[in-house]
């Protein structure tokens, strides 16, 4: 195993630079893609290699339920200072179940709770069957998926917008739900989990989901000024949000949530992004994604590298 082991627990950080100019230089569905990609792909060889660390770390602490092999020298040798290494991996992989687990939990616990809410509530007949207006003064958006998945929206919100700016609205909304994109902010919240160095990249997937909506439903509605202009007032009527509200919805994509509104709206303003295409290498943007690449690649060979190398020294030094 040697350093192998410990390797992609640091090359995270190779992805910190394209995490900034992906929603610069990429269409936003393609940096969502890609950087969903790099969170999940460095997230699992980070778990792997804690994993193997872990086991290391507990094989020669007494009663454990590991064979009394798997303490032998040759095995503890295999990582440099597997004692302090090892207790600390089994801290750390605690850590992270306990809060990959809270994340799962208050992600589950949020869409019931959304569903609850909206049980027997009529859908809006006007706009379709997924479409959920609540009777509330306070102005929020969202898109709620699942089987059936909905567009819940106040009557605050759509007191506030023309008829021009709610169709805007739901426009965004629904590609939200038509792209799952509650599935990106899942996967990269559960990333930074494992890894807080990966907690840029699940900022930026965020605001990559949020421009690539705006992008759909600049394209529905046929207008860019529209769009930014209904982006700039949902934002400016919501105002902050109560954290006891309906607008404390992390891991749902909301329309006017806490965010980079203005960049969203300046980009809008400025002509589309081009759907094909790559950053030329030479560029800051394409040095900085194949970097990422190769961190990515690194990380995963690493941390298989080591699982292999682990997996035979167990299997020598148990006996048959």
């Amino acid at each position: 195993m040697g350093v192998f082991v410990f390797l992609p627990l640091v090359l995270p950080l190779t992805a910190l630079p394209i995490a900034r100019l992906a929603e610069q230089h990429l269409h936003p569905r393609t940096a969502a893609r890609l950087l969903t990609a790099i969170a999940v792909v460095m997230a699992a060889s980070c778990a792997i290699s804690l994993s193997l660390l872990f086991v290391v770390g507990t094989a020669h602490i007494p009663g454990n339920p590991l064979p009394d092999s798997w303490s032998d020298p040759e095995v503890r040798d295999a990582v440099p200072f597997h004692r302090t290494v090892g207790l600390s991996a089994v801290v750390a992989l605690l850590v992270v179940v306990a809060a990959c687990a809270r994340t799962v939990r208050r992600h589950l616990r949020i869409r019931t709770r959304c569903r609850q809410a909206l049980a027997g509530l009529a859908a809006h007949t006007d706009a379709g069957a997924e479409v959920a207006v609540l009777p509330d003064d306070r102005p929020y958006a969202y898109a709620l998926p699942g089987p059936t998945g909905r567009v819940v929206v106040s009557t605050g919100m759509l007191a506030g917008l023309s008829a021009a700016e709610r169709t805007v609205l739901l426009a965004h909304e629904r590609a939200h739900l038509t792209h799952r994109h509650h599935r990106y902010l899942l996967a990269t919240r559960l990333a930074a989990c494992v890894n807080p160095c990966l907690r840029p990249l699940r900022l930026a997937v965020a605001y990559s989901t949020e421009r690539w909506a705006d992008e759909e439903a600049a394209q529905s509605v046929g207008d860019r000024r529209l769009t930014a202009r209904a982006v700039a007032r949902a934002a400016l009527i919501s105002g902050p949000f109560d954290a006891a509200g309906p607008g404390d919805l992390p891991g749902l994509p909301a329309f006017a949530g806490p965010g980079p509104v203005p960049r969203r709206v300046a980009a809008l303003l400025e002509p589309g992004p081009r759907t094909t295409g790559w950053p030329p290498a030479h560029s800051r943007a394409g040095l900085a994604a194949m970097v990422a690449a190769a961190g990515t690649a690194v990380s995963a060979a690493s941390s298989l590298n080591a699982a292999v190398a682990l997996l035979l020294l167990l299997k020598a030094a148990t006996p048959l």
